[in-house]
């Protein structure tokens, strides 16, 4: 079903970063879109299908990777891959936690696919920030809070 994915992680962190001076960099196939959240492509063992609820159902696989450093270093987040994981009662957004002597997939953040819609031909789900992604974040958000959605733009 999926294209691409987008997903800005949290603009406030984005914007924090910026303007402490540091750096934002993608790679490994991931991008940025005029408002400056990331893109991710489909991976090619990608499963995601629209259910006839319009709900999303399997795993949505894309590949990117995107690194955020400032203060010198002293603040990174590296996150790689991410996975839209969906079970018959939650769904999650797990990544690779490249900032890790050895990067392993965490759950990112629950995604509430009661409250998804649909806008301009993508389906648009609210996501809550788990407790390993207040960790890859710094934990300078508590668990539970609302980051940014994810978008996913289904192929053709």
């Amino acid at each position: 079903m999926a294209a691409t994915l987008t997903w800005g992680v949290k603009e406030s962190f984005r914007n924090y970063v910026a303007g402490a001076g540091g750096e934002i960099e993608t790679g490994a196939g991931a991008g940025r879109d005029s408002a400056g959240a990331f893109t991710f492509t489909a991976a090619a063992d990608d499963a995601l299908r629209l259910g006839p609820d319009g709900k999303p159902t399997g795993q949505g696989r894309f590949t990117g990777e995107v690194r955020m450093n400032a203060h010198g270093g002293m603040l990174k987040v590296a996150i790689a891959d991410p996975h839209l994981e969906i079970g018959p009662s939650e769904a999650a957004l797990t990544v690779i936690d490249n900032g890790l002597r050895n990067p392993r997939r965490v759950e990112f953040a629950k995604l509430d696919l009661a409250a998804a819609t649909t806008e301009n031909g993508e389906l648009v789900i609210p996501v809550l920030l788990s407790l390993d992604g207040c960790s890859i974040l710094g934990d300078h958000y508590p668990p539970r809070s609302a980051i940014d959605p994810v978008r996913v733009k289904p192929a053709g």
